[in-house]
């Protein structure tokens, strides 16, 4: 056997690919997880769920909720960013009509309507878009009306130190029309009010009128 040539002779052989999988994202663990739960909450509710319309139920599904909680992993400084300014102005600021939806915590079931938003500058204001995204990012968690109405006002409180805040959520619940007692029309109006909203009547009453919210348009 003739000895190899010096070109060969030290050349490095490729290693062999690995073959081990890259392992699973925490996330992608919780989706399967919440998966194989859908799946054998549909067996117990008497369904297939190797039927075609179900088959990719459970995937849609878990991808759903990881959605509709991601309120929670929310990073509320992240969210504002550099969105404060330094301005003289104290007059009402309000972002009226903000679409809302969130999920019930005792039926998970959901509630949707709208929020109201209003805040005195002191010395500063926030890009209005990021009020909306406030909202979101409580809405988006496991909630009651009342809580959520809160945690909105508080973040706001905290983050722009205004001269008040004011809050306002009207809302259907889903858990109250389609069980329960059943009455479709019904709607849930919470407030949370700080600062001069609270202290100052004729703010109040300024912010009320601005609203408009007499009756339901």
């Amino acid at each position: 056997m003739k000895p190899r040539s010096k070109k060969y002779q030290n050349r490095t052989l490729p290693k062999p690919s690995s073959t081990k999988q890259p392992k699973a994202e925490p996330s992608d663990a919780i989706l399967r997880e919440l998966e194989q739960n859908v799946r054998r909450k549909l067996v117990l509710l008497g369904e297939d769920p190797d039927r075609e319309g179900l088959m990719d139920t459970p995937k849609r599904y878990a991808k759903a909720m990881r959605f509709l909680t991601s309120g929670y992993k929310a990073d509320l400084e992240k969210i504002v960013g550099t969105a404060i300014f330094n301005e003289g102005s104290s007059e009402i600021v309000i972002i009226k009509d903000i679409e809302m939806f969130s999920l019930c915590e005792h039926h998970m079931l959901p509630f949707y309507g709208k929020a109201h938003v209003a805040y005195v500058p002191n010395g500063k204001i926030i890009g209005l878009s990021k009020i909306p995204r406030i909202v979101d990012a409580y809405a988006r968690r496991l909630q009651v009306q009342e809580r959520l109405t809160s945690q909105i006002t508080a973040q706001l409180m905290k983050t722009l130190k205004p001269l008040g805040v004011a809050v306002i959520i009207e809302s259907f619940h889903l858990c109250m029309m389609m069980r329960g007692v059943e009455k479709q029309n019904s709607y849930t109006i919470t407030s949370s009010m700080q600062g001069v909203f609270r202290d100052d009547a004729r703010t109040r009453q300024e912010l009320l009128s601005l609203l408009n919210l007499g009756g339901r348009r």
